[in-house]
């Protein structure tokens, strides 16, 4: 399984980085590749876990960005009219 290169403290270095490492687990994990041990299954989905926790709170983050830069006028997209 291809490791993202983590800094220190083991946090992904970017969203991107930690979405591409989750994806790589979850792939591993569903099709059963190479037979992981059941420790390193665990290990594996505790990682994934991590990362899942770490996209969602970049998430969330970015959202009340937009929020802020919006002022809170957040409306519904309508599409420019083609007449």
């Amino acid at each position: 399984m291809a490791k993202a290169t983590p800094t220190p403290d083991n946090t992904p270095a970017s969203f991107e980085t930690a979405l591409a490492e989750l994806e790589t687990i979850v792939k591993s994990l569903e099709g059963g590749q190479n037979g992981l041990p059941l420790e390193e299954s665990l290990s594996a989905y505790q990682r994934g876990m991590n990362l899942l926790r770490y996209c969602q709170d970049a998430l969330v983050a970015a959202e009340q960005k937009i929020q802020i830069l919006e002022k809170d006028n957040l409306r519904d997209f309508t599409p420019a009219s083609d007449e």
